[in-house]
């Protein structure tokens, strides 16, 4: 069956030069081929420069100069992943695509499912979710926080897809959908989970990264995982009460004991116990007064309601509206 859907590719970019051309072609061969077989009826293939210090938006900037399937946004200054995943989405439903697919610019996530995400999208399903069937290209130490992580969110209530990244496809109703989230701290697969329309997910193998290196060390997984967190439950605030009532109870038992000694004259002066009581107590209350400041920042930083992006630069056609 023919299909007149246009498609958008969103691509945030951060210093990605060795892997880009390599990016360019293969996405553009996609987009190729889909068109002759009229799987969709048109595409653009959207790069997001998030604030690269390298020749990223050069290369982004010289192949839209030959090509009107490729375009271009260059942000004044690094925002993170999420903002520049942001600002290609608000681009698709600015440019009226029917749908658009996210997909990081390392090709790590396999493109040859772009088919099946197409397919589950003329079925009616408004996202599709690109899931891994399995991680073996991670290392132990990215396998179990990452593993930790999804079953810690899965514990408090959070709405995320096991093992999705921001591989995915979403219609122009979901992304307009998506843009009506006002929040400035984004954690945007969770955001499009609760979205609530039709769904479908597709499984593939994760690549390796075959040029550039991971934009995502330990400290930045670690941050991610925190607006994760308190993006989507405030279980952690609850728990910082269940910590309270049992350092009460243990209180309560330790002054019960005492008394106890001390009526049958059995009291020994022990350093350590105190001290280990007071370390205890101590290190609680700061961990309890460090999950309270992470939501804190939070909400000072969303209150603010600064721009989650600032465009200094575009490049390329944009696609005529409907």
């Amino acid at each position: 069956m023919v299909h007149d859907t246009q498609l958008a590719l969103v691509v945030p970019c951060n210093n990605e030069q060795e892997m880009l051309p390599t990016t360019i072609e293969q996405l553009s061969a996609v987009l190729l081929r889909l068109i002759d077989s009229g799987t969709i009826g048109g595409g653009s293939i959207l790069f997001i420069d998030d604030g690269s210090t390298d020749n990223t938006w050069r290369i982004i900037a010289s192949h839209a100069a030959e090509s009107d399937m490729i375009s271009g946004i260059k942000l004044s200054h690094n925002v993170g992943h999420q903002n520049a995943l942001w600002a290609g989405l608000e681009q698709a439903v600015a440019m009226k695509f029917d749908a658009a697919i996210s997909i990081d610019a390392d090709l790590q996530d396999d493109i040859s499912v772009i088919d099946e995400m197409l397919a589950a999208f003329h079925e009616g399903n408004d996202i599709v979710f690109g899931v891994r069937d399995n991680r073996n290209s991670d290392s132990f130490i990215k396998h179990f926080t990452a593993h930790s992580f999804y079953k810690f969110m899965a514990s408090i209530g959070g709405e995320i897809i096991y093992n999705h990244g921001d591989f995915r496809l979403m219609s122009l109703r979901a992304m307009k959908a998506l843009m009506q989230f006002p929040e400035r701290n984004m954690f945007v697969r969770g955001m499009v989970k609760s979205i609530g329309f039709p769904y479908k997910c597709v499984y593939y193998a994760r690549k390796e990264r075959t040029a550039g290196t991971s934009k995502y060390p330990l400290a930045k997984m670690i941050n991610f995982a925190f607006d994760g967190i308190t993006s989507f439950s405030v279980k952690p605030l609850r728990f910082i009460t269940i910590i309270g009532l049992i350092l009460i109870v243990i209180s309560t038992l330790l002054i019960i004991y005492g008394l106890y000694r001390y009526i049958t004259n059995s009291t020994i002066e022990g350093w350590t116990s105190l001290m280990v009581s007071l370390w205890f107590i101590g290190g609680a209350i700061l961990t309890c007064l460090g999950i309270i400041g992470e939501y804190i920042g939070r909400i000072y930083s969303e209150v603010k309601q600064r721009p989650r992006y600032i465009i200094e630069e575009q490049t390329g056609k944009n696609k005529e509206s409907k």
